[in-house]
Formats: structure tokens, sequence, C-alpha cells
């Protein structure tokens, strides 16, 4: 584990030092990313739904990996700005969510007024 948090804490130094970002902005980065990837590549039924999902589970493992890595430093970080970092990552991603299924709904309407104004 500690190799795991080690190398995690790395990633994300060497992307704040790449980019010249703040870590608020890389978990805003990070959670679109994972939504467009995963919803890009979703085949099945809601893909909003399940990038959604995918966003939460990746924001909430990263902020694990962060714990742990704090526990092992003896140094943790109050339980609200691990909120704020997964609310970072999940803001977005829920607002597309959102709207993919509105669109969805919508479509769906549509298409079932359409067929019954067919002869």
């Amino acid at each position: 584990m500690i190799e795991t948090s080690a190398a995690y804490q790395q990633i994300k130094l060497w992307l704040i030092d790449g980019t010249g970002l703040g870590k608020d902005a890389l978990h805003i980065y990070a959670g679109l990313a994972v939504f467009l990837i995963v919803r890009g590549l979703w085949s099945w039924r809601r893909p909003g739904l399940a990038a959604w999902i995918a966003t939460l589970l990746v924001a909430c493992a990263a902020e694990w990996i962060d714990l742990q890595g704090e526990a092992l430093r003896g140094r943790l970080t109050p339980d609200a700005a691990h909120w704020h970092d997964i609310w970072n990552s999940m803001f977005w991603p829920t607002i597309l969510a959102l709207i993919d299924g509105w669109r969805r709904r919508k479509a769906s309407g549509e298409d079932a007024e359409r067929r019954l104004e067919q002869p």
C-alpha cells in the first residue's frame, strides 16, 4: 500500500508541476476525463449513468489512496477536504449525466409521438 500511495502522490505532483494547475482544477479535469472516456466507450444502455458511477468510483478510490497515504505519514487531513475533492471531481459529471438523461428521455418521447402520428 505504501508503494501505491507514493506512486499516486508522485503522479499528482508531476501533473501539478507539468500543467501548472492547482489540485482543485486537477480534480475537475480528472472527473471530466473519466466521465467522457467512459461515456464515449460505453455501448450499452444509459451511458451517462454508467460514466457517472465510474467517475464516482474513481474519485472515491483516489481519496481512499490519499487517506491511506496520510495515515501512513501520520498527517490526516480533515474529512471536509476529502469531500471537497470528491465534490470537485463529481460536479460537472453530475451536470452532464443529468443533461444526458434529460436528452434521452426527450428523444424517446419524440420517437413515441412520431410512431403514434404515422398511419
